[in-house]
């Protein structure tokens, strides 16, 4: 299995928060970016491949010689739906994918990979989060353990969860996924976000959802995300071992 961030995006929306972009800001002493592949790493996912789009070179730099990149040129044009598919080549034996402005505990991402099931979304249940749902979250139904909807658009009222942003698909998933990448890509999506392609496999096909079991994490994308990170979600996790 590959281990594949998605970190093409500028990041505006942090404003001048931190360095840019965002996947290289700086969280107790270690990039986002870094920390993302020192968890894939420590669950035994070595080989790891970047899509780059926005100071791609700063990207490559930070992270050394031994990850794989994919260039995204059209960045500015398009969203994170377009940088997977670009990296289409890598993902026909099985992925794990992770959005790079994601701070997360170790378990997250060991739940995910330990799951029975090949092809499944990782979700922060509604009860375990501290705050409501608003219209900036990517958020999850699930009926039976499996998603069926997810948008942005939906009724926080409606959901079940929010989209953490790390996903995996077993081989036979992956190779469906492509296809289903490639008639949105071929319909013009390319300003659509990936989940709109988890959608589409998880209309035809088991998406399993699994649990964060609560442990902490955050995407960040705006200035107050960054300071919660580094002043409560951060001390959260190195509390947990």
């Amino acid at each position: 299995m590959k281990g594949l961030i998605l970190a093409a995006g500028k990041g505006t929306r942090l404003n001048g928060a931190a360095v840019k972009p965002k996947c290289l800001v700086d969280i107790g002493g270690t990039t986002l970016l870094q920390r993302q592949i020192n968890s894939l790493r420590r669950a035994n996912i070595n080989d790891i491949v970047i899509v780059v789009g926005f100071e791609g070179d700063m990207i490559r730099k930070a992270c050394g010689e031994d990850i794989c990149f994919v260039e995204n040129s059209r960045y500015a044009e398009t969203s994170s739906l377009y940088s997977l598919w670009l990296a289409r080549q890598h993902l026909s034996e099985g992925f794990v994918v992770l959005n790079s402005d994601v701070l997360f505990h170790q378990h997250m991402l060991d739940r995910l990979l330990e799951s029975p099931h090949d092809d499944a979304l990782l979700i922060s249940y509604c009860q375990t989060m501290s705050t409501p749902l608003g219209e900036e979250e990517m958020k999850v139904k699930v009926r039976r353990d499996a998603v069926v909807d997810i948008s942005k658009e939906m009724d926080p009222s409606e959901a079940d969860g929010e989209n953490v942003g790390i996903v995996k698909f077993g081989l036979a998933g992956a190779n469906l996924l492509v296809k289903y990448m490639n008639e949105l890509i071929c319909g013009g999506a390319l300003r659509e976000w990936a989940p709109r392609a988890f959608l589409q496999f998880a209309t035809f096909h088991k998406l399993h959802a699994v649990s964060t079991g609560g442990y902490p994490w955050i995407e960040i994308d705006f200035p107050e995300d960054y300071h919660r990170a580094l002043n409560e979600v951060y001390p959260q996790i190195e509390m947990i071992s």
